[in-house]
């Protein structure tokens, strides 16, 4: 059987988006890189600043694709009421939007009768499609794509859930 290729990383994947680059979050994560940020939000409420080592790239790329005239879209479903990191995942969410992002949550138990997939993904120009996959205890692993046969469960669950969601601006914690 072909080895599958390895997924594509982020400034690959933002840099072939032509109309749009959708994320849908599914979880709440436990990555290492945020451990650090996270605890101080935890202690004293800061954040971390737009040209923190904590957005090492991310905002200037998420800039950089809006510049070109791709929408990036990130949908949140959330579990309520929200966890501190959920608090801590809405408080940064401003960097975000100022790179040009925009951001909607819905509460989880308004996403129960929809048909989801079993992992985090970006969909970028209904095409491609590269899913997040994280251990049980929410740590990062190889990232995975799919062949086309995914994009429209993945479209389909994006769209759906965007339309239902609320704006970052108007979700209240």
């Amino acid at each position: 059987m072909p080895q599958k290729p390895p997924a594509p990383g982020f400034e690959d994947l933002l840099d072939s988006a032509r109309r749009h680059a959708l994320h849908l979050e599914l979880r709440v994560y436990a990555v290492r890189e945020e451990r650090e940020v996270y605890e101080a939000f935890q202690r004293d409420g800061s954040v971390p600043a737009d040209d923190s080592r904590f957005w090492d790239g991310w905002l200037p790329l998420v800039e950089r694709t809006v510049a070109r005239g791709v929408k990036v879209l990130r949908a949140r479903i959330v579990s309520e009421p929200v966890t501190d990191y959920i608090r801590f995942e809405h408080a940064i969410t401003d960097a975000n939007l100022r790179a040009g992002e925009e951001v909607r949550r819905l509460g989880r138990r308004r996403a129960s009768a929809l048909a989801l997939p079993g992992n985090d993904f970006w969909l970028i120009d209904d095409h491609l499609v590269r899913f997040n996959v994280f251990s049980g205890d929410g740590q990062a692993l190889e990232p995975d794509h799919t062949d086309p046969s995914a994009v429209k469960l993945c479209a389909e669950a994006f769209r759906t859930v965007w339309n239902l969601a609320t704006d970052h601006a108007d979700y209240r914690i």
